[in-house]
């Protein structure tokens, strides 16, 4: 038995409510953390940071999960309505961290949305999201068909403009940034070259 299988045999009892608990046990810590001081001179900064930074590697992980199936043979394709809304769930505490505690002027928060380009990337990167975390349920897929598959391409754009949005906001020169840019620039150019299992099952 390969890697892959023992992994994928692995994958298939494991329930999806555990990948909610698992991924969503970190924010009220984070949380608790800010609130006690723990998170250094500037704990809503971080705390932030903490809920991007998590929304962002979980958007990775999501679209990780394609070319894992492609090129090795894991398959958690179970797992990606579950990692997308957990993505959706950390933007939006990532989004309310800076709307309340950070922000909390109603007047203030349009004028850094329309003044400060990342924060206008990052806006723009969460609208793109709730069109997908709406029709992230069976009735959805039902109803739409085929124009499920094309509205959830919008991924791609979350993607990009989350990675962007780090970029921007990251001051001077910072290897994670980057890193997160790389591997997300890495998985996208693999849907334009499909393994070559894919060309030859095409050819006939």
């Amino acid at each position: 038995m390969s890697m892959a299988d023992r992994l994928n045999g692995v994958a298939r009892k494991v329930p999806t409510g555990a990948v909610y608990l698992l991924f969503l046990l970190p924010a009220p810590w984070f949380f608790y953390l800010a609130a006690n001081g723990q998170m250094g001179v500037e704990p809503i900064n971080t705390l932030e940071r903490k809920y991007g930074e998590m929304a962002l590697q979980l958007l990775i992980l999501g679209l990780a999960i394609t070319p894992l199936r492609q090129y090795l043979g894991i398959n958690l394709i179970r797992f990606r309505r579950a990692i997308g809304l957990l993505a959706f769930a950390y933007v939006a505490m990532h989004l309310l961290v800076w709307l309340v505690l950070d922000v909390g002027i109603l007047s203030q928060i349009w004028a850094d949305i329309l003044k400060r380009p990342y924060i206008t990337v990052g806006m723009g990167g969460f609208a793109l999201m709730i069109p997908l975390a709406i029709t992230s349920n069976n009735m959805s897929i039902r109803k739409l068909g085929p124009k499920w598959r094309k509205l959830h391409r919008l991924t791609y754009g979350v993607v990009l403009l989350g990675a962007l949005h780090f970029l921007m906001l990251s001051k001077g020169f910072q290897l994670e940034p980057l890193i997160y840019a790389a591997l997300i620039g890495g998985l996208l150019l693999t849907r334009l070259a499909p393994p070559k299992s894919m060309e030859r099952a095409r050819s006939t």
